[in-house]
């Protein structure tokens, strides 16, 4: 079926007069992006042309989707709003709490027993404010929305930073934090740095074992995972046409990885076919009707050089499978060098599991490419070798993919089924292992890859890759095997694979008993939203305090982070998803993942409160001096915040008292999510002053009482010894961002708009 149909209509009936009016007012041709972006200004006006990657600017998106985990902290943020519904469509998706352990069948069982108080939240909140709700199993958010609500030359937002997954079918899709999602369902504007546009040209064709999956990986490394940082990465050429539109969601969605705000593709047959095939015939027309509008001008794809601000162009005739990792996704490997970095690198050979699924790589077309594979083995006569998970993105694709027996064929090649979920790709993953710390090896097809993610072992060399190429290795059991040169002992002689074969949809059509789709009560008023005052999995919020209006003096060193420092360094997944609805317990995890730059540990900083201990806990240190109303500071390193949208790694040092964060630079996500909170995410102008800073600092930051967009703050370092320095910061704040720091958030702004009074 097709859900918003009247909204998805009125975007398309004026579609073409705003595209029209921004080309006039930025006065040549337009990329996709630009179309899109225009045609969601807020007030719906085009009346300037905008900056890339300087003007912020105010857009209207049509949607917003949530994931369990950070659906919690939204919505209980939204219920301050003062609003009796929400203003756009928006569902909530149940994908993020079920362990993955024994297999589906046990583990939502397991999940719908011990959540079940987060889930009735959810549910009522929902019903109560007119979202649709998604229930535990339906699957994952990103492969539902793909499924059910992308559409062509649409926007939104979504809690979860792989949102990007809706550019498959040509949607300008960005992963935000809760509070971003809240301005959108209260029916605020949504602000965004108008973004700088790279191109990915793509000619020719894939074939052979090459997949969609390996664009992103090799496009990973050409940017690495800051290189599309403020840019929307636009894909178009011969080469993009030929790719699926499940296809171009898997390059979409691990766009995140390199930094990118969002990606996507333009309009053609092959999303007209998933449409169709997904029963959104009518949307599929619709957009037909407005196909030119929905791709960048023809002058644009004839000189991509003059339009685009970066233009990668990738021959997939040439294209290698590649395999990316270990510890960052960036890590790329054609698969014909791979093995030789293996051994020169002294990573672990032997690899102990392989996982293929997630949001990234779960449609019918990589099933069955990774099917052809494992059928191949059973033939063959191949023993796995390593143990072998399957994690399908919905019940729509794992009720179609059973029904094809695809499962039975992974089933006889030893591999197990886990729940539609998120499972091991976030960190919910009870791993069957004998000793938890151990160096080891294992490869997935899911997007990120960094130390602990997955398993929480430091020591565990994840790499990332194809279902297919996952499969074959899997069944090899060693990372220095070629599946597309290297042969395998079978029951007749020594046996090579056969390349991949795959279908983008299935034969007889998707087919489902129940999709767990729960519609909203017609009318929430009377519905009561359960939350009980003595849980310990959700707790209701109260507003942070506003700004003293004063500069801050004798900020202490919270800790100073060394290296990457990703959102999982800052607020750890895996067991700690149980309390995202708990503000104050979930602080307990706050970066207790980071490295301290000044003893190379991690969840280790000096007491500089009491004195009573020399090193505790970050959380600890951070409750001390909290306690005693002084307040902190974090120093971070490049790129600090990278990773997921969870805004819990913002709204936990808000809540411990951390006033400031000072870095070299900043993701996106994070630096919004910071600034939505009240906080202040500052950058050194001179990077070399990170070294500045020491243990026991006292630190002032300056210029606040004249605090405005484009004017440098000065932090001030009282040392130890006596000393001072006195260094300049920068910020990127415009004048509603100062005016949430000086609220003390952008919620407490919004509710003193919403009643006309001061936030409590």
């Amino acid at each position: 079926m097709a859900f918003d149909l009247d909204m998805i209509r009125a975007v398309y009936a004026g579609l073409g007069s705003r595209i029209e009016a921004a080309r006039t007012a930025v006065g040549r041709p337009l990329t996709l992006t630009e179309k899109i972006l225009y045609a969601h200004l807020y007030g719906g006006k085009v009346g300037e042309a905008y900056q890339r990657g300087i003007s912020y600017v105010d857009f209207a998106p049509d949607r917003v989707a949530m994931q369990d985990a950070t659906a919690q902290m939204a919505l209980l943020q939204f219920m301050q709003a003062g609003k009796p519904t929400v203003a756009v469509p928006s569902t909530v998706h149940c994908d993020h709490l079920i362990q993955a352990k024994d297999g589906a069948t046990e583990d939502l069982a397991i999940a719908n027993d011990e959540n079940r108080e987060v889930y009735d939240f959810l549910a009522s909140v929902s019903d109560k404010y007119g979202i649709g709700f998604w229930k535990p199993g339906a699957g994952i958010i990103h492969q539902v929305v793909l499924e059910n609500y992308a559409f062509p030359g649409g926007m939104m937002i979504g809690t979860d930073s792989h949102t990007p997954n809706a550019g498959g079918l040509g949607m300008i899709a960005i992963g935000v934090g809760g509070a971003d999602a809240v301005d959108v369902m209260a029916g605020m504007p949504w602000e965004l740095k108008f973004p700088k546009v790279i191109g990915v040209k793509l000619t020719g064709k894939m074939s052979g074992w090459t997949s969609a999956k390996d664009v992103i990986l090799k496009v990973a490394g050409i940017l690495t995972v800051k290189g599309g940082t403020g840019a929307i990465v636009e894909y178009f050429g011969e080469g993009a046409e030929s790719l699926s539109a499940t296809g171009k969601g898997t390059i979409c969605n691990m766009g995140a990885e390199i930094g990118a705000t969002t990606s996507v593709f333009g309009y053609d047959e092959k999303m007209g076919d998933y449409l169709r095939g997904t029963g959104r015939a009518e949307i599929a027309e619709l957009a037909k009707g407005v196909g030119a509008h929905l791709r960048a001008d023809d002058e644009v794809y004839a000189n991509p050089s003059a339009f685009f601000d970066q233009l990668i162009e990738i021959d997939l005739n040439t294209l290698e499978p590649y395999v990316n990792g270990p510890f960052t996704p960036d890590a790329a490997w054609p698969i014909s060098e791979f093995a030789a970095a293996v051994k020169e690198h002294g990573w672990p050979e032997k690899l102990e599991v392989g996982l293929i699924g997630s949001c990234t790589n779960s449609s019918y077309e990589d099933i069955t490419r990774a099917a052809s594979i494992a059928k191949q083995a059973v033939e063959k006569g191949l023993h796995v070798a390593a143990e072998f998970t399957i994690t399908p993105g919905s019940e729509l694709v794992r009720y179609t993919v059973a029904r094809d027996g695809l499962l039975d064929t992974f089933a006889e090649m030893g591999g197990v089924v886990l729940a539609n979920a998120c499972g091991p790709c976030i960190g919910q993953w009870a791993r069957h292992t004998d000793d938890p710390k151990r160096r080891n090896s294992i490869i997935t097809s899911f997007n990120r890859n960094f130390a602990k993610r997955n398993d929480g072992n430091p020591n565990t060399h994840a790499f990332v890759a194809s279902p297919e190429i996952v499969t074959a290795f899997a069944i090899a059991g060693s990372l220095a095997f070629n599946p597309l040169t290297d042969s395998l002992p079978g029951k007749n002689g020594d046996v090579m694979f056969d390349e991949p074969r795959g279908l983008e949809m299935p034969p007889a059509g998707y087919a489902v008993e129940d999709a767990g789709f729960q519609a909203p009560a017609a009318d929430g008023s009377g519905v009561q939203v359960l939350v009980s005052p003595t849980s310990d999995r959700l707790q209701l919020l109260e507003p942070f305090k506003p700004w003293e209006g004063t500069d801050l003096i004798g900020l202490r060193v919270l800790i100073k982070a060394l290296g990457k420092c990703t959102t999982d360094h800052i607020s750890m997944a895996g067991p700690w998803l149980k309390f995202r609805g708990h503000l104050d317990n979930i602080s307990n995890n706050m970066l207790i993942g980071a490295t301290n730059a000044f003893t190379g540990e991690t969840n280790a900083v000096k007491d500089s409160g009491t004195q009573g201990s020399p090193y505790v806990t970050v959380p600890v240190a951070a409750r001390v001096l909290k306690s005693m109303g002084v307040g902190s500071i974090v120093i971070g390193d490049e790129n600090y915040g990278e990773g997921s949208s969870r805004e819990h790694a913002a709204m936990e040092p808000r809540h411990l008292g951390v006033r400031a964060v000072l870095v070299k630079s900043f993701a996106r996500i994070h630096e919004t999510n910071l600034k939505k909170q009240g906080m202040l995410g500052l950058t050194f102008d001179n990077k070399a002053d990170y070294d500045l800073i020491e243990e026991d600092d006292q630190i002032d930051i300056l210029g606040l009482t004249t605090f405005a967009p484009g004017q440098p703050l000065q932090v001030r370092l009282r040392h130890a010894d006596g000393d001072t320095d006195l260094i300049t910061v920068n910020h990127t704040y415009n004048e509603g961002q100062i005016a949430w720091f000086k609220a003390g958030s952008a919620l407490n702004l919004i509710k003193m708009q919403e009643t006309g009074s001061a936030a409590a």
